[in-house]
C-alpha cells in the first residue's frame, strides 16, 4: 500500500534530513515507526502524506507513483489515509458530536442520516456522556479518543497515529491504547512515537535515528539483534517528545 525506495529529502542546499528510507507497508499490517525526536519521524509522515516531494527516491500509495499523479488523484490518495495529530485538530466552539461529524456536515449530508453513527462511536471510544461537552472541557486522553472517534468516521484505507499517547498519563494512556486496539484490529496502521508502551504487537518495527533508518523488524527480531531498539528498550523510551525535527 506504501513503500518508500531510497528515498532523500533536503531542505534547499543543505544536508540531506533523510537519506536512503526504503520500507514498505502491506495491506492489514500494524506498523510502528519510532526513534528519538530529530531522527525525522514527523518528516517521514508528511511525506507518507504526499504534503512534501523527495528529493530523490521513489513513494508509491496504492500503487501509484506519488511523482507522476495529477492534481485530482492525489487528491483522492489523501482521502484514504486518516490521521490522528497529537494537536489533535479539534474546534472549540463544537461539541464533541459536532467535531465528529463535522466532515459529513461539509458533505452536505443532514444529521439525521449520521446521527446514530456518530453517537455509537462517542460510545464506543467511551465519550458517551460527554456529547455535548466542548473540547475545553475534556482531558488530553478525551481529546485524544475523540480524535480517533472522528478518524474511524472517516474509514480510511491506512490509519496514521502521530505520537498519539506522548501527552498522557499512565490512566489516559491506557484509556487511549485500549481504544485504539479495537479500532486497529484488521486495519492497515501506522504508529508513530518514541514511547515504547505500545510497540510490541506491531508486525514490523521501523526504527529511526539521524535520518536513517537503522534497524527494521518485529520486537522479538530487533531484541535478538542487541542494538540501537534494544538498548532504547532497556531505558524505556526512545527520547522526549520536544524538539521532533519538522
Amino acid at each position: 500500500m506504501i513503500r518508500f525506495e531510497n528515498v532523500g529529502l533536503r531542505y534547499g542546499v543543505g544536508a540531506e534530513i533523510l537519506k536512503d528510507i526504503s520500507f514498505e507497508i502491506q495491506p492489514r499490517s500494524f506498523q510502528f515507526l519510532t526513534g528519538p525526536s530529530g531522527a525525522g519521524k514527523t518528516t517521514l509522515m508528511r511525506l507518507m502524506l504526499l504534503a512534501l516531494k523527495p528529493t530523490r527516491g521513489m513513494i508509491s500509495l496504492f500503487g501509484h507513483d506519488a511523482a507522476t499523479v495529477d492534481k485530482d488523484a492525489m487528491t483522492e490518495l489523501r482521502r484514504r489515509i486518516g490521521v490522528v495529530f497529537q494537536d489533535f485538530r479539534l474546534l472549540d466552539h463544537l461539541t464533541t458530536f459536532e467535531n465528529v461529524a463535522l466532515p459529513l456536515r461539509v458533505k452536505g449530508r443532514e444529521e439525521s442520516a449520521y446521527r446514530a453513527e456518530v453517537t455509537e462511536l462517542l460510545k464506543w471510544v467511551g465519550l458517551g456522556d460527554k456529547i455535548h461537552a466542548v473540547p475545553q472541557v475534556l482531558s488530553g486522553g478525551e481529546k485524544q479518543r475523540l480524535a480517533i472517534a472522528r478518524m474511524l468516521l472517516k474509514n480510511p484505507a491506512i490509519m496514521v497515529l502521530d505520537e498519539a499517547t506522548s501527552h498522557l498519563d499512565n490512566e489516559n494512556e491506557a484509556l487511549v491504547q485500549a481504544a485504539l486496539d479495537v479500532a486497529l484490529s484488521g486495519r492497515t496502521a501506522i504508529v508513530i512515537a518514541h514511547r515504547l508502551s505500545t510497540i510490541r504487537n506491531a508486525d514490523r518495527i521501523v526504527v529511526l535515528h539521524e535520518g536513517h533508518i537503522v534497524e527494521q523488524g518485529t520486537h522479538d527480531e530487533l531484541m535478538a539483534l542487541d542494538g540501537f531498539y534494544a538498548r532504547q528498550e532497556a531505558a524505556g523510551s526512545l527520547g522526549t517528545s520536544s524538539g521532533e525535527q519538522p
